[in-house]
């Protein structure tokens, strides 16, 4: 089978998101209760809605700096968050769109669009494949942070 390089980047961004397996973003969340979303461990300082916030944000500012007007802020996107990470179900619904904006931009592209330079909002100009990378591995960052808080509370770390 022959398929593009842009076709295997596309299959690994949506594992790292929401992909079957146990370190995937969604399952890490599918497995957070009302509890945990809003517990904070003991000496920490996030609890799992802010850091889903946070991931949440992330896709979106990354989308509109690599394929839009670069307009929005990091301040400003957390502030206007907050409505989507209100209950879990919500914050799910919110990163499932945020992530499907992203990925119909990169969807868009062809292969050799992946070595094309776009803006990034922390690190100026970079290749889309490393746009990409950064986005797969937060995810996955992330969703380990989110397991971590989740064991924690659960006292089964």
């Amino acid at each position: 089978m022959n398929t593009s390089a842009l076709d295997q980047v596309l299959y690994l961004f949506d594992d790292a998101f929401d992909g079957p397996d146990w370190q995937s973003l969604l399952t890490n969340l599918s497995a957070v209760t009302a509890d945990d979303w809003l517990w904070v461990p003991p000496d920490g300082r996030r609890a799992i809605w802010r850091i889903t916030r946070h991931v949440g944000v992330s896709k979106v500012i990354y989308q509109n700096y690599a394929f839009g007007d670069a307009s929005y802020t990091w301040e400003g996107l957390h502030a206007d968050a907050d409505q989507y990470v209100e209950t879990l179900k919500s914050a799910m619904e919110w990163l499932r769109e945020a992530h499907a904006k992203l990925r119909a931009d990169i969807a868009s592209l062809d292969d050799e669009e992946l070595m094309r330079p776009r803006l990034s909002p922390f690190d100026g100009l970079q290749e889309t494949r490393w746009i990409v990378a950064r986005m797969m591995q937060h995810d996955l960052y992330h969703a380990g942070e989110i397991n971590h808080i989740r064991a924690l509370h659960h006292h089964d770390d």
